[in-house]
């Protein structure tokens, strides 16, 4: 921390002592022995970022002792919510990560359970909305993309890792909208996980891609595609050369928060630990790495505040779902 080089210089007995804590603390028993993070997408989705990157946290800093990881892709994440739900009794150690999308996709009936069926933990981060195009596009603004839409909706297809009218459908209807078009008139092109939504777009099967903005960075550090625009309300410092879409004259923003589930059943006692094991995450220099390297931002509701997060989350989407046509 840079705070650390503004203070006056300490005894030899004060460094001393420092560095025992600080030994003492690495060597402290994890407050949990096994974690088993279940991801309901496959590999380089949102879901499958968020789970690695705070289990490599937790294992790094020595929050949790073994760390696992099990991807479970179908029906929209309903596939994990299910396995979750009948392994119950099996699974107190598991954590399932997710977001937005549990609330989008309850009230869309794309699987009959909703959060009220697991034991919510904690909402842990808030990750941004983000259009990306291949390198080669002939797209090199959103505004190019949004003027192209209004001239002609079905010219530009939009690639998403989730099922029609789910989160990626969502955000680029809000924003099309944003820009004075037709929001139920989005060329939406589904996949099963972002990874095969990236493959779509590489082939040329979609014209732009809506994602994360975690998963966008991961994208354009390799090198094959650009971003276009984010949906903060302000630039995020991990893509400070990427405008949002306020910037540009777009009246929209969106952050997707994502946390993570028990088993239902779970013990008041077994929460608690789950949760204190997340929320000191926070304080550790391995969690700081690797925010920053999602360009995350840090959203920690625990327990009761989580639920009251998520039914107030349920009411707000379903109005705008069907302001979009999403719901009836």
């Amino acid at each position: 921390m840079l705070s650390l080089f503004k203070r006056k210089p300490v005894t030899l007995l004060a460094a001393t002592l420092a560095a025992c804590v600080s030994a003492g603390a690495a060597l402290a028993a994890p407050i949990e022995e096994k974690v088993h993070f279940l991801i309901p997408g496959g590999a380089g989705g949102g879901w499958d970022g968020t789970a690695r990157g705070v289990g490599e946290a937790l294992s790094k800093s020595g929050l949790a002792g073994t760390v696992s990881y099990e991807n479970m892709s179908g029906g929209g994440g309903g596939k994990a919510i299910a396995h979750l739900i009948e392994t119950a009794d099996q699974n107190h150690g598991t954590l399932m990560v997710n977001s937005t999308p549990i609330v989008i996709r309850s009230l869309s009936k794309v699987f009959p359970q909703s959060f009220r069926d697991l034991t919510p933990v904690a909402a842990t981060i808030g990750d941004f909305g983000a259009f990306i195009v291949a390198k080669d596009s002939p797209y090199t603004s959103f505004t190019q993309v949004a003027d192209a839409y209004l001239k002609n909706p079905r010219s530009v297809s939009i690639a998403g890792g989730s099922a029609r009218g789910s989160m990626d459908h969502l955000v680029a209807a809000l924003a099309f909208k944003a820009a004075g078009g037709d929001p139920r008139k989005v060329k939406y092109v589904p996949y099963d996980a972002g990874g095969k939504a990236m493959a779509g777009l590489l082939s040329g099967e979609s014209d732009v891609l809506s994602t994360g903005l975690s998963e966008a960075l991961a994208m354009a550090e390799a090198g094959q595609v650009r971003i276009l625009v984010m949906t903060g309300d302000e630039r995020s410092d991990a893509a400070a050369d990427v405008p949002t879409l306020k910037e540009l004259g777009y009246d929209a923003s969106f952050v997707n928060w994502r946390g993570f589930f028990g088993a239902p059943g779970l013990s008041a006692e077994e929460a608690a630990r789950f949760e204190k094991m997340l929320g000191e995450m926070y304080a550790t220099p391995e969690w700081k790495e690797v925010r920053a390297r999602y360009g995350w931002t840090e959203i920690y509701k625990p327990g009761a505040e989580f639920v009251s997060f998520l039914e107030s989350q349920e009411q707000v989407v379903g109005d705008l779902m069907r302001e979009l046509g999403f719901l009836k």
